[in-house]
């Protein structure tokens, strides 16, 4: 069942993944490399959401310091019921935000 506050948390993380996207477009990546990319923020999304309904004071923060917490450098949250391949391919898209995401030194 959908909820209204998924709905509002959901389309705040596509505003804002759009940047990182729109980066990866721009790298030259193959098409199945991107697609690997898009799909794998999507899983993060649904785990970020999941995750604020879990843990409801999630929500009072702002998406941005939400997504950032859930990404590390080393790679992304635990996802239950993949394979050690599509772990392994999720931790890649996620350190890759991670990095797009840290601010210039």
């Amino acid at each position: 069942m959908i909820e209204e506050c998924d709905l509002l948390s959901g389309q705040q993380m596509v505003e804002y993944f759009k940047p990182f996207l729109r980066h990866l477009l721009s790298s030259n990546l193959s098409r199945k490399t991107f697609r690997k990319h898009r799909d794998n923020l999507w899983l993060l999304g649904g785990k970020v959401i999941s995750d604020m309904h879990d843990t409801p004071r999630l929500r009072k923060r702002p998406i941005d310091e939400v997504v950032l917490a859930a990404v590390y450098e080393d790679g992304g949250p635990l996802i239950a019921k993949v394979s050690e391949e599509e772990q392994s391919s999720f931790d890649s898209t996620c350190r890759k935000l991670y990095r797009f995401l840290q601010p210039e030194p």
